[in-house]
């Protein structure tokens, strides 16, 4: 019995260690990338918007893809429902990548890292909101823990930016609001938008037209008379810039595609604890690559914050196990984001004759 729960848990490990390798490369290639970038071609809404096309475009053959082998529609929005059922979980979207992106031209890596960690508290507001959470002590001492390591790690920083932080801040208090809203869409079944792949397709014409105002207020007449576009001298040049820009469209639709294997594959708890190391990985290589400056107080901070984020990772795997205890009958998946996420729409109405939808934690 030990030898076989033993060899089960190396099965799971040796499965979850290349999917955490490929989360790692999306995410950390893209944080970079957008900092890369930014300093040669500073209009970051615009990288946006055709990030967002691009990713459309990927999603869109990849649902073209899975039609011709499974030989069974995917599911299909009109206009009318995505305008009334996802239209603010895909403004929420598009503001929270649009400002991210734009804190680039401000802040270092690092202090968009450390700061990007504060949407945990905003998503712990919307949950109590959303009556999602109940009020407790230890999420008091979440929420302090990461508060105040945020205050250590930005107090007397040497490359501190209000702009950019206040940037930064805006688009973790929207991701907030974006992961709710993402998780709420994604469990009305009768939406049949369950998978990624179709979240995707139908959310980017939204999060286009929704970033566009804002596009064309900020970046439209400097982009009009900018050499790094409509006047370029070099057709080298030009096209140099449009595989810099499709890059990034690989690197986002990666990002969003391994997020969604790992949590499916593994756990959403896997993810979290994945985050952690991640953000301890970023600025690693913030501080030797790009020669970002911390101070002992903002490695403290940092510490601080992490040991919040890992508080809540631990409360929420404690919750949700002792949820399972109380209910044995639900299944023995390990995960309940993984028959929600992986089950293809048609299967799903065959399922709910039988057993009722399980819900995420």
């Amino acid at each position: 019995m030990a030898a076989g729960a033993g060899g089960a848990a190396l099965g799971r490990a040796a499965l979850a260690a290349p999917l955490v390798l490929l989360y790692y490369g999306f995410s950390i290639g893209i944080t970079f990338y957008n900092k890369w970038l930014m300093k040669s071609f500073p209009f970051p809404l615009l990288v946006t918007l055709l990030h967002l096309l691009l990713i459309f475009a990927l999603a869109a053959l990849a649902r073209a893809l899975e039609r011709c082998r499974s030989g069974r529609p995917r599911a299909a929005l009109s206009w009318a429902d995505c305008l009334r059922r996802a239209a603010p979980a895909a403004l929420s979207t598009s503001l929270d990548i649009g400002l991210s992106n734009w804190s680039f031209l401000y802040v270092t890596v690092s202090l968009y890292t450390m700061t990007k960690s504060s949407a945990i508290l905003f998503i712990l507001l919307f949950s109590l909101l959303f009556k999602l959470e109940e009020m407790r002590v230890t999420l008091l001492l979440v929420v302090l823990l990461i508060a105040g390591g945020l205050f250590m790690f930005t107090y007397k920083s040497t490359q501190f930016n209000a702009q950019g932080f206040v940037l930064v801040l805006c688009a973790s208090f929207l991701g907030g609001i974006r992961w709710t809203l993402t998780q709420i869409l994604m469990q009305k079944a009768e939406l049949g938008l369950q998978n990624p792949i179709d979240i995707m397709f139908h959310l980017q014409p939204l999060m286009f037209l929704g970033l566009l105002p804002l596009f064309a207020v900020f970046e439209g007449l400097p982009l009009s008379i900018s050499e790094k576009l409509f006047r370029f001298h070099e057709a080298g040049m030009l096209f140099s810039l449009v595989g810099k820009l499709f890059l990034g469209g690989i690197l986002a639709f990666g990002l969003g595609f391994s997020e969604f294997l790992l949590v499916s594959r593994t756990s959403s708890l896997t993810l979290s604890i994945a985050g952690i190391f991640k953000e301890i990985c970023i600025l690693f290589l913030a501080t030797h690559l790009l020669g970002d400056r911390l101070s002992l107080l903002n490695w403290l901070g940092f510490a601080v914050c992490l040991l919040g984020i890992s508080l809540h990772v631990v409360l929420k795997a404690t919750n949700s196990k002792g949820d399972k205890a109380l209910e044995p009958h639900k299944g023995a998946s390990s995960d309940p984001d993984l028959q929600l996420l992986l089950r293809h729409p048609e299967q799903a109405e065959e399922e709910e004759e039988v057993v009722e939808t399980p819900q995420q934690h």
